[in-house]
Order: C-alpha cells, then structure tokens, then sequence
C-alpha cells in the first residue's frame, strides 16, 4: 500500500528535499482512513526510532524539507472537486488554488482574485491562511471539514471559520506538533459573491503581472520565507523609522523583505541557494541547492535583521 523512499524533492516547489521512508498518495477520505489503520498497525510493532510520525503534504510549495528526509508515512491527499451552491463552493482539499480561480472566473464569482499566482492547494492554503494584496483565506472559508485522527477511530468533523482560530499566516491546523496530526482537512466550504467577469479577470491579471514582475519565479523557491513584521508589535522610534514602508498585510506590517534588503543580503548566497535580489524575501535554489544551505541563510537573515534593527523575523514557511 505505502511506497518507500520516494524523494520529497518531487514533490516540493523547492525541488529539495531527501527521502520520505513511506509515501502514500490518497484519492478520497476512505483511503486516508485505510492508510492511518495501517499505519497504526505497522507502527505498533517497530520502535520509535524506525517510525518517527506521520506529515500530511499539500501541494509542497510553502516547505522546506530536510535533506535526510522524513523517518515517517507522508499522506498526499489528493481529493480535488468544486461542488457549487449559489455562491457556495465545496472544495477538495487537494484541490489546486489555481483550478478554483479559473472556476471562480466562468463562474463569475468574486472574492478570490487576491490568490492569483499563488501556488499550492486548498488544504495548504487553509493550513497557513494564505494570503495577498489584502486578501485572506480566511475572508472566504464558511467551515472545515477534517478527519479527525486524534482518536482510535477516524471520524469526520467539521469546524467553523472562528474554531479555525486562523491569524496572520496561521491556523489551528498549523499549530498541530510536527509530526503528531491530530486533524486533516479534506474539504473546504467556501462562501464567494456575485461578480463581473471582465473585472474580476482584470483584478487577476494585474495580481499575476505584479508577481511576474516582482517576484523571481525563473527559480524553485518556496515564495516568501518571513512573516512581515506586525506594526504594533514595534516600538514608537521603530514605528517612527519605518513609517514610509508600512503596509496593509491585511493590517499595517513592516515587508520582511525591505529589512532583509536594508540589512545589505540582497545577493547573498550559500552553497546553491541565494537570497534573491529581486525579492531578497525569497531564498532561491540556483544551482542543486541543499536544505542545508537554505537553512544557513536563513539563519543568517535573522541574526544580521535583529542586529540591524532589534527584530526578530519569523518563518512563514514549514521548515523540517
């Protein structure tokens, strides 16, 4: 049933990453139940050290995964479907942020072209509250529905948008302990609202022209590696400093990336990843790139931004 030691550069927009000892892709709700009984079963008989947990994998684009890989099963739900009710969408977990957005314009339905040019699925999406120009994920989401796993027996249930407890790129889901799912999202209820397509087309491109022309997609990356600094979290001469730069995130924050880029690392590079001078917020694979060296750099942003300016920068994305 498991595949064995399947690379996780596969499956990461990072293109790095080692070997995850078990690999299980699942079509529909029933396979992740099967596939959590055996694992059960098969972890009840080896010791800690030969089955260290069990990761659920969305689309791979906001992870870095280590380069010894995962000692554990690695699900890949792959449930996609968009089920429609008026402005109501049903939607598979699995489901590619990109499928939903071009459904959303033949539909003409409105409040989702903040995701234009985000990469990953609806699960992910939900996970990490992702969000731009404005827009969260959590604008839309009516309710949840998880496996929840926590139990002997899987069951389904679902949780409403406050029960979320969603936050600047965060969620319940995302403060699960690594390696210790207790819930898995399946599928999404969302809620959109009447549009025109023309303008909702013309939002989307403007979106996805801003990131072609500011962000450096010629390279894998994982997008942006640092939370924006929240404003009110700045003392007054800090607030008083950066007050030409601030920015609505959705609310007022400092761009991770300006910082960095004061910090003089725009260029900087390690083994086969740099921090990239279009968007010095983005460290990008250039040539094979490691975990390893990922990790350097973004060790050295953080210790060269709080030496500079006495904040401390805050991973967006899901390092292993």
């Amino acid at each position: 049933m498991f595949q064995r030691n399947i690379s996780l550069s596969k499956y990461s927009s990072y293109k790095i990453g080692g070997p995850a000892k078990y690999f299980f892709k699942a079509k529909n709700i029933e396979d992740i139940i099967k596939a959590i009984k055996k694992w059960r079963g098969f972890a009840s008989y080896r010791n800690k050290a030969s089955c260290t947990g069990l990761f659920i994998l969305g689309g791979g684009t906001n992870i870095l995964f280590d380069d010894d890989g995962f000692n554990g099963l690695v699900i890949k739900p792959d449930i996609k479907f968009i089920k429609q009710d008026g402005n109501t969408l049903m939607v598979g977990a699995g489901t590619p942020l990109t499928q939903l957005l071009n459904y959303s314009i033949i539909k003409n339905l409105s409040g989702f072209e903040w995701a234009a040019g985000i990469p990953g699925t609806v699960g992910g999406a939900v996970r990490c509250n992702a969000g731009a120009f404005g827009g969260e994920m959590k604008d839309v989401i009516v309710e949840v529905y998880i496996l929840d796993i926590s139990k002997s027996k899987p069951r389904i249930k679902k949780r409403s948008r406050s029960a979320c407890c969603f936050g600047y790129r965060s969620s319940i889901f995302k403060k699960q302990p690594f390696g210790k799912t207790g819930e898995i999202i399946t599928y999404v209820v969302l809620k959109l609202k009447d549009g025109n397509r023309k303008s909702i087309k013309k939002i989307i491109k403007r979106n996805i022209d801003y990131r072609q022309k500011h962000h450096p997609l010629e390279y894998p990356s994982a997008g942006s590696i640092f939370e924006n600094t929240d404003v009110k979290k700045l003392n007054k001469n800090l607030k008083k400093r950066f007050i030409s730069v601030i920015k609505s995130d959705p609310f007022p924050v400092i761009p991770a990336a300006y910082l960095i880029s004061k910090a003089g690392l725009r260029g900087i590079s390690y083994g086969g990843a740099m921090i990239s001078l279009k968007h010095p917020n983005f460290i990008v694979n250039v040539s094979n790139a490691t975990a390893h060296d990922v990790k350097n750099l973004i060790k050295l942003v953080k210790k060269e931004v709080y030496k500079e300016f006495k904040i401390k920068l805050k991973e967006e994305i899901v390092v292993f």
